[in-house]
């Protein structure tokens, strides 16, 4: 199945220009054969967060809308990333996944909040799993700061996820970190890992880097340093064979560990 990865550079709390350049993104991307289109983090506003009041999508209503409409027109899945999204008197940073008959699948806000970008002085940490299927793909999606915590990706994992989709806005300083535990995520669970970072130079230091990774861990794609909308051809078919060469899942010992888990 092929992928596109848009790395988007996301303006800092420019919504209508978020949203022109996100549609000409996704349609570059259908044109050039992509069957599942993703997103970068927080897309809509960027991390405008003292602006949220005024920026947020109320009820994401306006998103749904608009990956809804391009899903369908376009015969198209896109995990849409992540938007800030505004619900009753609180914001969230959440994802939106829509499926190519422009059907609403899966819908997540962000369950780890990154304290070093101020994250939960102004959000709401969601606590719902986000697992979905994409035609017969079993697919699950978490974002960004999440993959710093193994066991809510295991915990997709074992509910039947092939696929982990991960938008995010990782800064420059620490991309060594996003290579690295994108790489883990992807042997520990035997499944793809698809992550699509941002691009900024300007306000923000955001240098995209986003990868699509096997259940191996090798890189089968990894983005530049600027825009881009990649397209790649992804045999998912071979997550089962990797799963029955090293029966990981079948070898645990979840009463082992199971109370130093909750414990910790």
């Amino acid at each position: 199945m092929k992928i596109g990865c848009i790395q988007l550079n996301v303006g800092f709390g420019k919504v209508e220009e978020n949203f022109e350049r996100a549609e000409d993104k996704i349609r570059e991307a259908a044109k050039n054969g992509a069957e599942i289109i993703v997103l970068p983090e927080m897309w809509n506003t960027g991390y405008a967060l003292e602006k949220l009041p005024e920026l947020a999508d109320i009820n994401g209503e306006r998103t749904k809308a608009f990956l809804a409409k391009l899903a369908k027109e376009l015969d198209v899945h896109i995990v849409g990333g992540s938007v800030s999204t505004k619900k009753g008197d609180k914001f969230y940073n959440t994802m939106y996944t829509f499926n190519r008959n422009g059907e609403l699948v899966g819908e997540y806000s962000k369950a780890h909040l990154f304290r070093l970008m101020d994250e939960h002085l102004y959000l709401e940490a969601g606590d719902e799993m986000n697992r979905f299927a994409l035609d017969d793909i079993e697919a699950a999606g978490v974002i960004c700061y999440d993959i710093r915590f193994p066991e809510w990706l295991r915990a997709h994992a074992l509910q039947g996820a092939k696929v982990l989709f991960i938008p995010a806005q990782w800064p420059t300083p620490r991309i060594d970190h996003w290579k690295t535990l994108l790489q883990a995520r992807a042997i520990e669970n035997q499944c793809f890992v698809i992550a699509v970072n941002r691009i900024s130079k300007k306000v923000e230091n955001f240098n995209g880097q986003s990868m699509i990774i096997q259940p191996w861990g090798e890189v089968l794609w990894i983005g530049a340093e600027d825009e881009e909308v990649a397209v790649i051809d992804v045999d998912f078919s071979i997550v089962d064979e990797v799963r029955g060469r090293i029966p990981v899942y079948d070898d645990r010992r979840p009463g082992l560990y199971q109370d130093v888990v909750v414990k910790g």
